[in-house]
């Protein structure tokens, strides 16, 4: 308000607009989980018309452009220095480029079901791996007990006592391993590019490029042209990519912001739940007693082992 205008009393003063409310924060984690868990049956029907690393390429290009989108709405630019991009090609590769496509790879032999709830196990690994590679990581005797529980989980929906009957081992493998890849790519971030100064949006933005030009290297070596394009794959690697990827990880990071990591984090824990669900009720997949019991046993020991000792 003026000099002149605050001398005379306005009959009404001009409102100002009020900014565009943002969408409640419980609903966008809710969909965040419902994008998360239904990522898993995109993988196995995009599976069912391409190979798996040509799923991978297809997923982290379209995700790669939503980031770019994004980028160019805020007006971010591209991280420089030399060694930030190293540390980012590292990074690419143990978060996207290899447990991306060892998911596609496992889904050709076991369900979408298993391949979530596999998923759920990254807490897990998460936390024995941070007891060894972060020093201010202090283990806990509950934090012990929730990693002991949550494998004991992990034996259950594997059906251990049977011998493993009926499992496929190189596709459980291959979906445990990409959970673990997770973990141990985020330790790396954390040491190397925690301090880099770059934003969120800059490094995910050039993190995901990395990763599509190292899938747009490997893809051809490993897989022909694709002889046709079948329409309902087709959607789900562009629905896997855009919204499993690229807007997920917007979603992720605005929950960051408002309600902190530790809320945010705890989608991991209803991604089993609906990718289960999902795989029963649109794929058909079959459902013993022990998938879910064991399930509930991996989000109980993966809850616990979050548990951290209060300050003083």
């Amino acid at each position: 308000m003026t000099t002149a205008t605050a001398s005379r009393r306005p009959a009404a003063a001009p409102a100002r607009p009020r900014p565009r409310a943002r969408l409640d924060w419980r609903l966008r984690f809710a969909a965040l989980s419902l994008i998360w868990g239904f990522s898993f049956l995109l993988i196995k029907v995009g599976t069912d018309g391409y190979a798996p690393f040509q799923v991978t390429l297809g997923r982290l290009a379209f995700g790669t452009a939503v980031l770019a989108a994004a980028m160019l709405v805020k007006r971010e630019r591209l991280p420089r220095g030399a060694r930030t991009w190293g540390h980012l090609a590292v990074a690419a590769f143990l978060l996207n480029s290899l447990p991306f496509s060892l998911f596609a790879y496992s889904e050709l032999t076991i369900p979408s079901t298993l391949a979530g709830i596999c998923n759920a196990t990254s807490p897990l690994w998460g936390m024995a791996l941070s007891l060894v590679a972060l020093s201010e990581d202090r283990p806990t005797r509950v934090r012990v007990a929730g990693l002991g529980i949550g494998f004991l989980g992990v034996l259950t929906v594997l059906g251990a006592w049977q011998g493993f009957q009926g499992l496929d081992a190189t596709g459980t493998a291959m979906a445990l391993l990409a959970s673990l890849s997770y973990p141990i790519g985020w330790i790396y971030v954390r040491r190397t590019l925690a301090a880099s100064g770059e934003s969120h949006l800059s490094l995910t933005g050039a993190q995901l490029l990395l990763a599509t030009v190292q899938l747009a290297v490997v893809t051809p070596l490993f897989t022909s042209l694709p002889t046709r394009f079948p329409l309902l794959p087709l959607v789900a690697v562009v629905a896997l990519g855009a919204l499993g990827t690229g807007l997920a990880v917007l979603m992720q990071y605005g929950l960051v912001d408002e309600v902190g990591p530790t809320t945010a984090q705890m989608v991991t824990y209803f991604i089993p739940v609906i990718a289960t669900a999902a795989g029963v009720a649109l794929l058909g997949e079959s459902l013993s007693w022990s998938t879910p019991v064991g399930a509930v046993v991996v989000l109980a020991g993966a809850a616990l082992a979050q548990v951290r000792r209060k300050s003083a």
